[in-house]
């Protein structure tokens, strides 16, 4: 096995035709077809409203709330010109939700579209906010660049009107490329969860676009445990792999939040869940990084109370550090991502992390990357869409089966799937916490 950073993107690619790639979403979420591989590799087929039926009763089935927010924002120049505005992440206020609720003035960390066309001077608009007849003014300025995007500064005309609501008033929600057509005013429900409360996400944690209040009705009712964290989806979900090896590849760093009775939740099921996406399954792997690196500062002698947020990151290579990067070198998961200290070990360091600073939610940010040869720590089994060939997606999921992944999708392809956001989705591993 090679050192992950030296994977060759080329090894993970498919065949995968566009008329495989779901356009719109089934009528019925639930009716959608289910792919179900167990721990041995046996693949079978299944409609999702049946999942509850392949799950063990007293399991813990961990979601991503988050929200998509209306991201893209149009403004036209006195020229002529269509700029387009993509809002990233709040810049001032740092904070999402005090970013939403803020009003007058906001900062964010955007993609700007047409940019050549835009070299000076502000853009401008005027709307019309929903479930009224108030006209405001937005402004938008660019104030310097910031990491692979602007940050942009906009500014309204009415200190009663929260950002929330010029995003609500003339955002459009960001469906994602590969759909290859605009929004329409379907997307606004169909693209988001049933479950979706936290608003700060520019693309779905599409696994979760299945779940209706029926299936998650039968959850209940075989006693399956639900909770529920936070990982809001960025851009870079869409970027492609264009080096040839994964090293070349920089992950976007993505916001997370973590409640302590999630965190006391999988103490209780001996840090062992069912992750509901890709999305939920880096933020409960970081889960076991962040733990370690609390570990790690107490044992230097840092007190808890001194530890930021900012010093509880997840750098994406942190899992693969202990091992060196020679790419003449084969590997064993042991030798690659070594455990130090237990899972349950590090949940527990969380927990005194929060308690010392009489904090009820983890907050930080990751940029791990999940990708064969990581040693998954607390996820089990993995509910998940039919990812992009060459993705960090489809890596993950190699990962979790053990670089079997050819099977499932050669599976997928010939028994009529549809893949990406709107398309099917699989259980995978759906028999390893019986």
């Amino acid at each position: 096995m090679l050192h992950p950073k030296h994977i060759q993107i080329r090894d993970y690619n498919y065949l995968l035709p566009d008329e495989r790639i779901a356009k719109y979403p089934l009528p019925q979420r639930d009716n959608s077809k289910l792919l179900l591989r167990a721990s041995d590799g046996t693949i079978a087929e299944e409609v999702f409203h049946h999942l509850p039926d392949y799950l063990p009763a007293g399991a813990l089935m961990v979601f991503n709330n988050t929200k998509v927010i209306q991201a893209r924002l149009h403004f036209n120049k006195s020229t002529g010109a269509l700029i387009e505005i993509f809002c990233l992440e709040p810049h001032t206020p740092l904070d999402y939700q005090q970013s939403f609720a803020t009003t007058g003035s906001v900062t964010w960390t955007c993609l700007v579209g047409n940019l050549k066309k835009w070299k000076e001077g502000a853009l401008t608009r005027e709307i019309t906010l929903k479930g009224s007849d108030r006209n405001i003014t937005l402004t938008a300025e660019r104030m310097g660049v910031s990491g692979t995007g602007f940050e942009i500064r906009f500014s309204w005309n009415d200190d009663r009107v929260s950002w929330a609501e010029v995003l609500d008033a003339i955002g459009e929600l960001p469906i994602p490329p590969y759909l290859n057509r605009d929004t329409e005013e379907s997307d606004l429900k169909t693209y988001q969860t049933v479950y979706s409360k936290i608003k700060g996400s520019v693309a779905a944690p599409t696994a979760g676009l299945h779940f209706t209040p029926e299936v998650l009705g039968a959850l209940d009712e075989k006693g399956i445990e639900r909770a529920e964290l936070t990982l809001h989806v960025g851009a870079g979900t869409f970027k492609p792999v264009k080096s040839e090896e994964i090293e070349g590849h920089t992950m976007h760093s993505e916001w997370i939040a973590v409640p302590r009775r999630v965190i006391e939740r999988l103490l209780d099921h001996d840090a062992r869940c069912i992750a509901v996406g890709t999305t939920s399954v880096r933020t409960l792997e970081s889960l076991y990084y962040i733990g370690l690196t609390i570990t790690r500062l107490e044992a230097e002698g840092h007190a808890l109370n001194e530890i930021h947020a900012e010093d509880l990151h997840v750098p994406q290579w942190l899992p693969y550090t202990e091992a060196s990067e020679d790419a003449s070198k084969e590997y064993t998961v042991e030798e690659l991502c070594p455990e130090p200290i237990s899972p349950v070990a590090s949940l527990q360091a969380i927990l005194r992390y929060l308690d010392a600073n009489d904090y009820n939610t983890l907050s930080t940010a990751t940029q791990i990357i999940i990708a064969p040869g990581y040693r998954y720590h607390i996820v089990r089994t993995i509910v998940t869409n039919f990812h992009q060939p060459q993705s960090t997606l489809l890596l993950l999921v190699s990962a979790f089966v053990r670089g079997d992944w050819q099977p499932i999708y050669e599976y997928a392809l010939a028994h009529d799937f549809r893949f990406l956001s709107y398309g099917d989705s699989s259980v995978l591993n759906y028999d390893a916490l019986k």
